[in-house]
């Protein structure tokens, strides 16, 4: 239907209303005339008549003026705000923080915050509540007018009756609700032993962590023995390792509450059900004088290939890598290859023989980087690559820092460390050089003209069946 034809449709129950007056008055002056028989009934039907036509006359005339009126410009009406938010300017800036705070456990006690909250114009982005004995743990995801000052903001919510206040800035990526986050971290567990920890830190914020294994290099027992349920102190959690070991996790600046050790315990027993184990994926790279070699993730099954070629390093070479009597070389292999502890990294000849390692290791709040490369394949860029691998690793994981120790002599390992375009940091103590690199932001790409190494991804033979 045209916009034409809608109008003209659109008129005509006017046009019949019109029509029904007059015909009602015109059956009324019929009858009148009808009932008044002789002159005085023309008299009455022409003065009937001459009404009539005034009256419908009228009647049409003040009914085209309204039709055609225009709607008013301005009825003074605003648009309502939602419910229990003041109006925010636009383009107002505005910050997000991660609020924890502990409050009655007693009716309106959690509305006197929130409203306290939206009085500072406030939004409550998400809520997640942690019951204790003696009252409830809130955690808030806030976004608050970014001139809104941390102090006001803390003691808005202490003039509400929260008490405990914590506070920290937030960023878009917990903006993802509680049970989304949980089943992130636990795929992200189930693929890859060496995500336990990573996952623990995202679920917990800052935390230390340390892995702790069942003996010492030496045989000597060094796990304490922790209940299979697990032990809950106020900043301090610990759990049974699958390989016999402990773990442990503390927070000095956040006590645990009940339904944080419950996630964390949920976590645990996923990784110890599943075993050890790493992603598949192989990289073949095509060194500069065009041999191929093969980078992967390597584990524990790989202790047997590292030590054959730790056979074939020289004793200089070994020094270099483990500071330490060279007899106790193997004995650090164990640690070093287990998902537990952190990242490996293999490089494998096409014949399938281990040439090189690269470990990044998990080191409390800090990250340590390590290489050991056989003697004659060093000076061919492999150390390199390892290295850039392995920073974009620490960077995929949120660390803000990764550190190596070597010795000043090591110029092979200083050079890989420059080459990765980070900011570097030195520090020299008793002949130990500790090199510490920000691998935030992406590496600095090669200089120009110099030959990078071809990468070609292909699939595991269990991802081809």
């Amino acid at each position: 239907m045209t916009e034409a034809s809608f109008a003209h449709s659109a008129r005509r129950p006017h046009r019949r209303r019109d029509l029904i007056g007059p015909a009602a008055l015109f059956t009324a002056v019929a009858m009148a005339g009808t009932l008044t028989p002789g002159p005085a009934g023309s008299v009455v039907l022409c003065f009937a008549a001459v009404a009539l036509l005034a009256t419908t006359g009228s009647y049409a005339w003040r009914s085209r003026r309204h039709e055609n009126a225009p709607p008013p410009t301005d009825t003074g009406a605003t648009a309502p705000s939602p419910a229990g938010q003041a109006p925010r300017a636009a383009g107002q800036e505005t910050t997000l923080w991660r609020m924890r705070t502990t409050v009655r456990d007693e009716p309106g006690s959690l509305a006197a915050l929130c409203t306290a909250l939206a009085g500072q114009r406030v939004d409550i982005l998400s809520l997640q509540t942690h019951p204790l004995s003696d009252g409830t743990v809130d955690e808030f995801l806030l976004r608050a007018p970014a001139a809104l000052q941390s102090a006001e903001l803390t003691g808005t919510v202490s003039g509400a009756g929260g008490t405990h206040c914590w506070l920290e800035r937030a960023d878009t990526h917990d903006l993802v609700d509680a049970p989304t986050r949980m089943l992130g971290m636990a795929t992200r567990t189930a693929l890859d032993s060496a995500e336990l920890p990573l996952a623990l830190r995202q679920l917990l914020g800052r935390c230390t962590i340390h892995s702790v294994p069942a003996r010492s290099l030496h045989g000597r027992p060094l796990a304490e023995q922790v209940p299979t349920e697990g032990v809950l102190e106020e900043h301090r959690m610990k759990f049974r390792d699958s390989s016999g070991g402990s773990l442990t996790i503390e927070r000095p600046q956040l006590p645990f509450t009940p339904t944080e050790f419950a996630r964390v315990r949920a976590l645990v027993e996923l990784d110890a059900r599943l075993g050890q184990r790493v992603p598949p994926r192989r990289d073949v790279l095509t060194l500069p004088e065009g041999n191929e070699i093969t980078i992967r993730r390597a584990d524990t099954s790989d202790l047997a290939a590292a030590r054959e070629m730790h056979e074939r390093c020289s004793p200089q070479t070994l020094a270099l890598r483990y500071h330490g009597p060279v007899g106790d070389a193997d004995r650090y292999l164990g640690h070093l290859l287990s998902p537990r502890y952190g990242r490996t990294l293999a490089v494998e000849t096409v014949s399938g023989r281990l040439v090189a390692l690269g470990h990044l290791l998990w080191d409390g709040d800090e990250t340590e980087i390590a290489l050991l490369v056989e003697d004659s394949w060093q000076q061919r860029g492999i150390g390199a690559e390892l290295l850039r691998r392995l920073a974009a690793m620490a960077a995929e994981t949120g660390c803000t820092s990764v550190y190596a120790i070597t010795q000043a002599s090591n110029t092979g390992m200083v050079a890989a460390m420059r080459g990765l375009g980070l900011p570097l940091d030195y520090q020299i103590e008793e002949g130990t050089l500790v090199i510490t690199a920000r691998p935030a932001s992406p590496p600095a790409r090669r200089a120009a003209g110099r030959e990078t190494l071809r990468i070609q991804e292909i699939q595991d033979a269990s991802g081809r069946r």
